[in-house]
């Protein structure tokens, strides 16, 4: 099982995400770096396990107030062993192709919140650098109509966003998971969204996810490098 942590990144810091409520993220204060800053953040990550991927919400961009392009590209070039998953929301094929031109080393995720339509996903979703994420908030997806049954347009890896359990200690919800897991066996499935250590891991693998992105529970310890190592497969990763 991988685990990825979560970068969320607003106005130059790293934030703490809380139940989808942006407008009220502050930056972070955690035990793995002295600072909010992303470089500091992500550094921390790494003295708790060689992480391959950390994910990074752009919200920003996502909220097209801007965006943190220059980080991305110096977080990337700064460690060159970790594969960065962003979602810069992006709605659309033409720019998705733009962006993914400019991170040959990165995976572009797309939101579901942010797709215009699946027109998007019709055209790309072939790509192996392509993530769909499929998001919901309070139960209700959010994105195009019939995304969620048309299966025939996901990419090879979703992530299943739960957006109202992020940061708040409720665990996954692992009926909705194992749903979306039974429409596409196939798919390669990431729980994000509640995870509190690793009894919430365990049951994830045990229901079949490939993956879950995480950020609380690393930031404040309820999930060790021991424990991680117990989880994750530590093969180095070649990059393309």
């Amino acid at each position: 099982m991988e685990v990825i942590p979560v970068i969320d990144l607003k106005g130059g810091a790293v934030v703490a995400a809380r139940r989808g409520l942006r407008d009220a993220y502050a930056p972070i204060a955690t035990r793995l770096a002295q600072t909010s800053d992303p470089f500091d953040v992500a550094a921390g990550f790494l003295t708790i396990f060689p992480f391959r991927t950390i994910y990074v919400a752009d919200l920003d961009a996502i909220a097209a107030r801007g965006g943190h392009e220059d980080i991305l590209v110096a977080l990337s070039a700064a460690l060159p062993d970790v594969t960065f998953w962003v979602d810069s929301g992006i709605g659309d094929a033409r720019r998705a192709v733009a962006w993914l031109a400019r991170h040959p080393r990165a995976r572009l995720v797309l939101g579901s919140e942010s797709l215009k339509s699946m027109d998007c996903l019709d055209q790309i979703a072939g790509d192996e650098r392509v993530i769909l994420s499929l998001d919901t908030h309070r139960g209700a997806l959010l994105g195009p109509p019939g995304i969620l049954e048309a299966v025939h347009f996901w990419p090879a890896r979703v992530i299943a966003m739960s957006l109202d359990r992020v940061g708040a200690g409720e665990g996954p919800d692992l009926k909705r998971l194992v749903g979306i897991a039974a429409r596409s066996p196939s798919t390669k499935l990431y729980a994000a969204g509640g995870v509190r250590g690793l009894k919430d891991l365990k049951n994830l693998m045990k229901a079949g996810m490939a993956g879950a992105l995480v950020a609380s529970a690393l930031h404040d310890g309820r999930l060790t490098g021991a424990e991680l190592a117990s989880l994750v497969d530590t093969t180095p990763v070649t990059h393309e």
